[in-house]
């Protein structure tokens, strides 16, 4: 699926520090603009989701936050704040576990992570936390059309985030959105190198993107656009929300 010249990702710097109302698709231009990049036919432009959040006003003032007598009772049990607490309930459908100080969480959206993908880090002023997207694959479909329409050729997007993973230690970068591109690759049907036929082999190509990209999007490097040239898109299927495994067949849920 990649051409022959391989694959490549291209990191965008001089993206300003987003604030909420701001026109992310029109900074990111003039980024990609700025460092040299020309959009090409099949480019994915992977955007981190701290960035979109921002744009999008997905952020909280803690000071403003009543804390509840159950966000507290979990506050006093992690050591976290109680108002980041209350923050994590509001986006949370259900607790999945809580041990350690850790609290893992179920979104609205069915993403199972830390803090309901709450964070502290990087916001856009002190005591302020920024949430998740709302729905993250109509962000990159919005960045997507606004990119496509500048550049004048067929692109894809990706919004990431940074997850942890049962069983395996470590942090990597994965798809909460896309557009263009699909999240999927269904391999099913088709054969090995022995002519074995595949019967259970889907690739989550969308978060091996995001993967790829988060090489390059470290917490203090000032990069949260990375441009992925190379990989031949065009089987691909789905949206980001269809990498969460449906509850028949989740076997830990």
């Amino acid at each position: 699926m990649s051409v022959p010249g391989g694959i490549s990702a291209l990191p965008v710097a001089g993206l300003p520090q987003i604030r909420p109302g701001d026109d992310l698709a029109a900074l990111l231009a003039g980024a990609i603009d700025g460092s040299g990049l020309r959009l090409q036919a099949g480019d994915v432009i992977t955007v981190c989701q701290k960035v979109v959040s921002k744009a999008e006003g997905r952020v909280v003032d803690l000071k403003t936050v009543t804390v509840s007598p159950f966000a507290a009772q979990i506050a006093a049990g992690t050591g976290k704040d109680a108002r980041a607490v209350e923050v994590i309930l509001g986006e949370t459908a259900r607790i999945v576990k809580m041990a350690d100080g850790h609290l893992i969480c179920e979104t609205h959206a069915g993403w199972v992570c830390a803090n309901a993908g709450v964070d502290e880090s990087n916001g856009i002023g002190p005591e302020t936390v920024t949430l998740l997207p709302v729905d993250a694959d109509a962000s990159a479909e919005r960045l997507r059309a606004a990119l496509e329409a500048r550049a004048g050729v067929k692109l894809g997007v990706v919004v990431t985030d940074t997850f942890g993973r049962p069983w395996r230690d470590g942090l990597v970068e994965v798809a909460l959105g896309t557009a263009g591109v699909g999240a999927l690759l269904d391999l099913r049907g088709h054969g090995d190198l022995m002519g074995r036929e595949l019967h259970h082999t889907v690739v989550a190509v969308a978060d091996e993107i995001a993967a790829m990209a988060g090489l390059l999007m470290e917490k203090d490097s000032g990069i949260a656009a990375v441009v992925v040239r190379g990989y031949d898109w065009q089987r691909t299927r789905g949206r980001a929300r269809d990498l969460v495994r449906p509850r028949a067949t989740d076997l830990f849920r």
